[in-house]
C-alpha cells in the first residue's frame, strides 16, 4: 500500500508532511467517549509504520523547509499531557520502533486537571435519570442511557469551551459540585513521566500553561502562558523547548496571527495547528497542519492519509 501515498507525498521539494494527533491512550474502550482504548490505537499505529516514514517532529520541520523530506513522511504527536501518555503509548511507541512529540499544557502536571476532563469524569459519574444544572444556566438533561450522557456532555462542552476563562472555570466548579463526584486527580502526568519521555528519547513540547483558547485572552495573558508554559518543561527536561502546539488549534478562531508571532519571538522552531492537510515546503512552519484518520481498515486508513495530503491548509 505504500505505492498511493508515495505518489502524493513524493521525497523532496514537492514532499508532503502528516503530522497525526492523539490525546489519550487508555487501557480499555471508552463507550462514553467512543474511544477504542489501547487496541485501537495500537492499530492505527499499526497501519501508520507499515506504510510511512516517522520522523521526530523537529527533524520533520527542518527537513521540509530544506526540501530533503523522504516520501511518505509522518510524524505522531500527543497533546495535553496525559499519564497514560507515557504509562501505555511510550511501552508501544518502543515496541514499534517509532518517535513522538508530546505537547504538554505544564499547568496541569503533578494531580492538575483539565476542565473537560472534570466535565467528562463528573458526566460519567453522575447518578439517576436526570441533571439539573438549571440553577448555573445549563439546562436540566437526561442521563438515564448512556446516549444520553454523551448527548449532555456535547452540549455542556460545546457551552462552555469558549466562555472566558475564569467564567468556565467558575461554571464547571458549580457544575462539579452540583454532581458532586469523587473526581480522578490521576488523569494527567507527573514531571518525573515528562522526564521519562525525554529521556526515552522523545520529544517534548509547549502547549501553554492553562491550555486557553489563546483567541479569547488579552495579548499579556497569552504570551505569558507561551513563554511560562515553555520555561516550565524547559526547567524539568533541562534543555531546550522548541515545538508548540496551539490549545484547541483552529486557525482563526482558536489562536490568529498575532500568536504565531509570539511563538516565533518566544524561540520556538515551529508550531502545529489542528487544521486539516499535509505541510508542504511552502507552508508556514509556526502554523503545520495535523490530522487524525479514523479508519478501522488499514486501505482505508491509508485512503483517508492520501486524501489529507489534498486538504488545503488554513492559516490564521
Amino acid at each position: 500500500m505504500k505505492i498511493l501515498p508515495s505518489l502524493f507525498s513524493p521525497a523532496g521539494k514537492n514532499a508532503r508532511l502528516s503530522i497525526v494527533i492523539h490525546h489519550r491512550v487508555i487501557p480499555e474502550p471508552d463507550l462514553l467517549l467512543g474511544d477504542g482504548g489501547i487496541t485501537a490505537f495500537e492499530t492505527r499505529l499499526n497501519y501508520l509504520a507499515g506504510n510511512f516514514n516517522i520522523l521526530p517532529l523537529s527533524e520533520a520541520a527542518s527537513r521540509l523547509q530544506n526540501g530533503t523530506l523522504p516520501s511518505r513522511a509522518a510524524c505522531i504527536t500527543f497533546d495535553d499531557g496525559y499519564a497514560d501518555n507515557a504509562e501505555i503509548a511510550l511501552p508501544l511507541l518502543q515496541k514499534y520502533g517509532v518517535p513522538a512529540t508530546f505537547f504538554v499544557a505544564s499547568g496541569f502536571l503533578d494531580g492538575g486537571r483539565m476542565w473537560n476532563d472534570t466535565v467528562i469524569e463528573s458526566i460519567r459519574l453522575a447518578t439517576g435519570d436526570k441533571l439539573d444544572l438549571r440553577s448555573i444556566d445549563l439546562g436540566i438533561h437526561a442521563i438515564a442511557t448512556l446516549e444520553q450522557k454523551r448527548e449532555a456532555l456535547t452540549f455542556l462542552i460545546d457551552r462552555l469551551k469558549y466562555l472566558p476563562y475564569e467564567t468556565r472555570a467558575l461554571q464547571v466548579e458549580k457544575l462539579s459540585t452540583i454532581i458532586s463526584a469523587r473526581l480522578p486527580d490521576n488523569l494527567m502526568m507527573t514531571s518525573a513521566q515528562v522526564r521519562q519521555l525525554h529521556d526515552a528519547g522523545m520529544e517534548i513540547g509547549a502547549h501553554t500553561v492553562t491550555h486557553p483558547i489563546l483567541a479569547k485572552i488579552d495579548a499579556a495573558a497569552a504570551l505569558a502562558e507561551i513563554t511560562e508554559g515553555k520555561a516550565k518543561l524547559e526547567a524539568i527536561i533541562g534543555t531546550q523547548v522548541r515545538l508548540f502546539a496551539y490549545p484547541n488549534g483552529k486557525p482563526g478562531k482558536d489562536y490568529l496571527s498575532i500568536h504565531t508571532k509570539m511563538v516565533q519571538d518566544a524561540g520556538f522552531e515551529a508550531a502545529v495547528s489542528t487544521a486539516w492537510g499535509a505541510a508542504r515546503q511552502n507552508s508556514d512552519i509556526f502554523q503545520l497542519p495535523r490530522f487524525t484518520p479514523w479508519d478501522k481498515g488499514e486501505l482505508r486508513y491509508v485512503l483517508r492519509m492520501v486524501h489529507n495530503m489534498r486538504q488545503k491548509i488554513q492559516v490564521a
